[in-house]
């Protein structure tokens, strides 16, 4: 790696009489301190006008100069403080050159703010930034920048989860009673009805097969494995996001939330009275009444539950935690993927989570996933598969070596959708999965054991939707083709509404 920051540090008024040459190099065993011997920060060239001290500094990988020059700073305060009454007001960044290798080839062009230039040799990327202010280099934004870079580079390399993606399980093929796409001809018999984008209203008898399907996760998972119901919130603050880690990526699926700029029936008047008159909602003047966004709508259903534990120690009596959450909705920005209903943009969905020691979390993540084995062969019938997968949150943070053991990561559960096409060519449906995260939320959230050895996670989001296209896609819509074990819990459907 290779450093270098064109700066200047601009004093309270001229230096006539100082000796600066004489105090920089003074400072450079500050510059170095904590490098290998040769390999630390030095001034390789300065000049000083009037009261500007202008300077190149250079370095290695150790003791860079954006850390340097602070260093400089306080060095040159304390020696002209006390014998001259002078100074240091700001320190400006004209330029700053960066030349670090990465691991691989970017497949494409990186851009990124703040930078200037990003230029690639292979392997050798030179980044390159101008006109940075006393928080930008205090903030160890240039650090994180070329992270980012190393990241982006991944992410490029990463090609989906079919990379990442190995057979586990396969059921026996089954025979489908139909190949009709469920949602389609739901829609048509009236027992769904589309609003909005990626939006359903769901009539009796669907609902009733949607309850039936939660009550059997109830009976047969939640129950036996003494789970605890919580209400957990579905407007979830930008602190939570940061801490989660999710705050590095999901912008582009978010439903915001905006809160008004007041309260105030007159500060809304002229609102209402535009609709009064033109029946029309004046949304331009409503976005010049709203503050900017505080959050968003629940994406992934456990995050905001963290809260209730950061920064906290679980007593070892408390441990495992076992909870699950169905008091609402997520919301997920699907753009042009929506699809029926087991693409959308609001679902209903039960979130399972358990926190607790390592063992204790992965024995728990065998016992869900045998407990949803024996929910789909022996009650639903599926024809369906288990693969294990490598999230992209632990290829991006280095959690790969524990996926190799099969210790942190996710297990997939993927359906055959007959309307697809064949078993062998078509895209299965991914209407379940079950996640060991190792330490993330523990860390991010800061949680802590008795015991003092790090917490660990786990969670499963049931998404119903996707449970009733799975089934519904292959044992259709006449309740005498379903399995015995299903009917049994669902009783009699109620009439279907009927339209003139």
């Amino acid at each position: 790696m290779k450093f270098t920051l064109n700066c200047s540090l601009i004093f309270s008024k001229g230096l006539e009489g100082v000796d600066i040459q004489g105090l920089l190099r003074e400072s450079s065993a500050v510059l170095a301190k904590g490098a290998p011997r040769g390999e630390g920060a030095r001034i390789a060239r300065s000049e000083l006008k009037d009261n500007r001290l202008d300077l190149m500094i250079t370095s290695g990988r150790y003791a860079r100069p954006h850390d340097a020059v602070f260093r400089l700073k306080n060095f040159l305060s304390e020696k002209l403080g006390r014998k001259y009454r002078v100074g240091i007001r700001e320190i400006r960044a004209d330029r700053y050159r960066i030349e670090f290798d990465v691991e691989r080839e970017p497949k494409k062009k990186i851009s990124m703010p703040f930078a200037k230039r990003i230029e690639f040799d292979g392997k050798r990327c030179v980044l390159e930034l101008q006109n940075l202010d006393h928080e930008f280099l205090r903030g160890n934004y240039v650090d994180r920048m070329i992270n980012l870079i190393n990241e982006k580079i991944e992410k490029q390399h990463y090609e989906g989860k079919g990379e990442h993606w190995e057979l586990i399980w396969q059921s026996k093929p089954k025979e489908p009673v139909w190949n009709k796409d469920p949602s389609r001809e739901m829609e048509r018999r009236g027992w769904i009805m589309h609003r909005g984008r990626g939006q359903w209203i769901f009539g009796p008898v669907v609902t009733k097969i949607m309850r039936t399907m939660e009550d059997i996760v109830v009976e047969k998972l939640l129950n036996p494995l003494n789970f605890d119901e919580v209400i957990i919130p579905k407007a979830v603050t930008w602190d939570v996001w940061k801490r989660s880690g999710h705050a590095k990526n999901l912008y582009g699926e978010i439903y915001y939330l905006c809160p008004p700029r007041s309260r105030d029936p007159g500060f809304w008047e002229e609102v209402t009275d535009i609709y009064k008159i033109t029946g029309e909602i004046p949304e331009k003047l409503i976005k010049e009444k709203i503050r900017g966004p505080i959050g968003g709508m629940c994406y992934a259903q456990c995050p905001p539950f963290w809260p209730y534990l950061e920064g906290k120690t679980i007593a070892d009596e408390s441990l495992p935690i076992k909870i699950f959450d169905r008091s609402g909705t997520s919301m997920r920005y699907e753009s042009g993927g929506i699809h029926g209903i087991e693409r959308v943009d609001e679902f209903h969905r039960v979130e399972i989570v358990w926190i607790g020691y390592p063992d204790q979390v992965k024995k728990l993540h065998g016992e869900i996933v045998e407990h949803y084995r024996k929910i789909f062969n022996e009650i639903l019938d599926l024809e369906w598969r288990m693969a294990w997968v490598t999230p992209w949150f632990m290829a991006q943070e280095g959690l790969t070596g524990f996926d190799e053991k099969k210790e942190v990561g996710t297990i997939d559960f993927e359906a055959y959708l007959p309307y697809k096409g064949s078993r062998e060519e078509s895209e299965w449906l991914e209407f379940q999965n079950a996640s060991n995260n190792g330490d993330k939320y523990p860390k991010g959230f800061n949680v802590k054991s008795q015991g003092r050895e790090q917490l660990h996670s786990g969670c499963t989001g049931i998404g119903l939707e996707r449970w009733i296209v799975a089934f519904l896609a292959q044992k259709g819509l006449d309740p005498e083709n379903w399995p015995s074990g299903f009917r049994k819990r669902l009783g009699e459907l109620p009439p279907e509404i009927k339209f003139l």
